[in-house]
């Protein structure tokens, strides 16, 4: 028999492996991002800073918007 604690922490593990998926696939754009403007000559930390940030701007918002139903926060 599984207990309350052990069923949550079940209910749980998809929702972390869900989030470490998301992270690792911003993560993935962020590093493409700052490695293409770096490969290009820009070495300022700034400017590189700068392309990570955008790279994940817009996926952010898109997981953001209710509106959006391929994925996201109105998405099932």
């Amino acid at each position: 028999m599984v207990s309350a604690s052990q069923s949550l922490s079940l209910k749980e593990k998809p929702m972390k492996e869900k989030l470490t998926q998301i992270a690792l696939s911003y993560g993935r754009a962020a590093f493409a991002a700052v490695l293409a403007l770096y490969l290009a000559g820009e070495t300022s930390p700034k400017a590189l800073l700068a392309a990570a940030v955008a790279a994940v701007a817009g996926p952010a918002l898109k997981a953001l918007d209710p509106n959006a139903k391929e994925f996201g926060r109105g998405s099932k």
